[in-house]
């Protein structure tokens, strides 16, 4: 299992095919549990504050019409702003929160089936899918200069998070791709070590990720001192903040051992 925790190693990569087959995996499989709903379950709340399972359809369709959306923008050249590395990404996600939230709920106003408008986007990505993920353009993101492939493994984060609440607000299966479950699990993962960068904590999400995090003595060699565990989708949980960390502490779902390897102070990684 990957880690690239270490201030030595260089940041995770994702491989564009495995990328697209991915997002269009999931793209499809949110799409089928939306047309699946009834009106009753469209009307349920969800774990966004606010939000019924009508918003977050709404919501979900944004996500996937942004690839088009910043493909449509002009490509930034070589020589512009600094890159957005997918765990910044991460972890500036909340100082947009507010202005999501907004537009989701303009949106959801205005928009009387959820399921059609996430047809409507999938219409438009479809196109644009192939370009996507293998012309790596410089787009114009409001967090700065970002790789158009690193972009679109934003939107496998994007769609498996939220996948995850409409399965949990509504009581339906939403299959989650494995591709794109890994994918999100260890993007989350590296945003909390570079939240907290270090070597003393050592996060474990089998089968997908190792991190080192945390400042503190460095584990060389043996049993590290300091370990947490999670199953993906309860990290999956606590980097989004759906789960707080002493709710499933000591569960099956999670383990943490040693002094420092309290990490509730540092989650959730995404907003």
């Amino acid at each position: 299992m990957p880690s690239v925790s270490r201030k030595d190693r260089k940041p995770r990569t994702y491989d564009p095919a495995k990328t697209r087959k991915a997002l269009i995996a999931q793209v499809e499989a949110v799409a089928e549990a939306a047309h699946r709903l009834t009106p009753e379950q469209r009307a349920l709340p969800t774990a966004l504050p606010g939000w019924d399972v009508h918003h977050l359809l709404v919501h979900i369709a944004l996500q996937i019409d942004a690839v088009p959306r910043f493909l449509a923008r002009p490509e930034l050249s070589e020589a512009k702003s600094p890159e957005v590395s997918l765990a910044s990404w991460a972890r500036a996600t909340a100082t947009v929160a507010d202005r999501l939230d907004a537009q989701t709920r303009e949106d959801a106003a205005t928009c009387e089936d959820g399921a059609a408008r996430i047809d409507a986007a999938v219409a438009e990505l479809e196109p644009v899918i192939e370009a996507a993920v293998r012309e790596d353009l410089l787009i114009p993101h409001p967090f700065g200069a970002m790789r158009m492939h690193d972009f679109t493994v934003t939107r496998l984060v994007e769609l498996v998070v939220h996948s995850d609440d409409l399965a949990r607000a509504t009581g339906t299966r939403v299959h989650l791709d494995r591709q794109a479950l890994a994918a999100t699990v260890r993007l989350l993962a590296d945003a909390l070590a570079a939240k907290a960068p270090g070597g003393s904590v050592e996060v474990r999400i089998p089968p997908f990720a190792v991190v080192q995090a945390v400042e503190g003595p460095r584990h060389t060699r043996g049993t590290p001192p300091n370990v947490v565990e999670a199953d993906p989708l309860t990290w999956l949980r606590l980097a989004t903040g759906r789960t707080a960390w002493d709710e499933v502490l000591g569960t099956a779902h999670l383990s943490a051992s040693g002094e420092r390897a309290d990490l509730s102070g540092l989650l959730p990684v995404l907003g």
